[in-house]
């Protein structure tokens, strides 16, 4: 239950800082996820945002409409649309990133350099454990 506290309070604190941007946190780590994999389908970004191919949709939609993204059928298959961000999309992501780096600095900055990363060692043999099942 802490750690679902922790990543609440995490969420909540980025949530607020994007506001100003008019970002919310979906979009932010959509055209995050984008900037590394530019021309992914629809699907594949779901996927890669943990959320259903329906939210991805309708996430998409708004991003689309606010100018963040655009959506392109493939070269070769002209049915498969591959997501591209946008100049926009861009510039609100580099927006975000500088609203969100002040409030990931706190977060680092309550642990020591040893702590972090035992944390970050604790946390992967928690992600290991349970994907052995």
């Amino acid at each position: 239950m802490l750690l679902k506290r922790a990543e609440q309070a995490m969420l909540k604190s980025k949530t607020a800082a994007l506001k100003p941007v008019g970002l919310t946190l979906a979009q932010y780590v959509a055209l995050a996820e984008l900037e590394q994999k530019q021309g992914i389908r629809a699907a594949t970004l779901a996927r890669a945002c943990f959320v259903s191919p329906q939210a991805i949709m309708i996430l998409l939609k708004s991003m689309e409409q606010q100018g963040l993204i655009t959506r392109r059928p493939h070269p070769r298959h002209p049915n498969v649309l591959e997501l591209h961000m946008t100049d926009v999309g861009r510039e609100a992501l580099h927006a975000g990133r500088a609203q969100v780096a002040p409030v990931e600095e706190s977060i680092f900055a309550a642990f020591s350099k040893q702590e972090l990363e035992a944390f970050r060692g604790f946390l992967s043999r928690f992600v290991s454990a349970i994907d052995a099942g």
